[in-house]
């Protein structure tokens, strides 16, 4: 039975790979994507299947956020799964830099408010009210004949064990995103709708290559004793996994996947 999916920050990456895994399985899926329009539109395109769409919005706008499920629901005809993606890890350099981040020992005040501001906006706080909103509505309409009524999968980090130096707003912000989704998974069982979460480690994607084939990638894929880092359709796959009827019983569940690179 083909289900909607509605997966945030779909555009490339892991949420690009996830809706093409969910289109391959027969569903019909929503790319949500901030600005990148024509690139998600590009990925659509290439889905197999019928019913996909490209919704834009902001998730670092709360006001913005019940139009982008609503619409979602619109062309999809009900939200069955939920994959919280959209991510934001860093726009810029430090100031007078060329690290990447905000550690703290190198970032004026006002600029440490404000990544801290933005990234929580977005990553923590975005994902907690689309899933408001996409799980409201998974409770108020009733699925299809054969389908659960939801599964919402949120992608988080080996970030929120390990720590992220000079990126600590986003590890804290994965950190929340698992911690929110436990608390979820517990008040959304009695409506059997699963809330699951997936840590991954290292991803090898376009925005990742650059810095994959630098001077510091062998030490990146060593990270792991596989000697290499995950493929999006890796996780994908897993994300699909998560939001299986088979994978009820792991609501709740945080699955780390990182190819043993951070135990814990």
């Amino acid at each position: 039975m083909s289900r909607g999916v509605l997966v945030t920050g779909a555009s490339r990456g892991v949420g690009a790979a996830a809706a093409r895994a969910f289109a391959r399985a027969g569903d019909r899926v929503v790319l949500h994507c901030r600005g990148a329009v024509d690139r998600a539109e590009e990925v659509r395109a290439g889905l197999p299947g019928d019913g996909h769409a490209v919704v834009a919005a902001d998730l670092g706008d709360s006001a913005a956020i019940p139009a982008l499920v609503e619409e979602s629901a619109t062309a999809l005809g009900r939200i069955d799964v939920l994959v919280n993606n959209a991510a934001l890890f860093v726009d810029e350099p430090v100031a007078g830099s060329r690290r990447i981040g905000h550690p703290p020992a190198e970032t004026p005040y006002d600029d440490w408010v404000a990544a801290w501001r933005r990234t929580l906006a977005v990553n923590l706080e975005g994902a907690a009210h689309v899933t408001w909103c996409v799980a409201r509505q998974m409770l108020d309409k009733e699925p299809a004949e054969g389908v659960r009524r939801g599964a919402i999968v949120n992608v988080g980090s080996r970030a929120a064990y390990r720590g992220e130096p000079d990126v600590p707003a986003y590890g804290a912000a994965k950190a929340g995103l698992h911690s929110l989704g436990q608390s979820l998974a517990v008040s959304l069982a009695p409506h059997d709708i699963t809330v699951t979460s997936i840590a991954p480690g290292f991803i090898t994607t376009d925005m990742t290559e650059t810095i994959l084939s630098g001077p510091g990638g062998d030490a990146i894929r060593a990270q792991s004793p596989f000697n290499r880092t995950a493929t999006a359709e890796e996780v994908a796959d897993a994300i699909v996994w998560l939001a299986s009827p088979q994978a009820t019983w792991s609501s709740g569940a945080v699955l780390d996947f990182n190819g043993a690179s951070y135990l814990h």
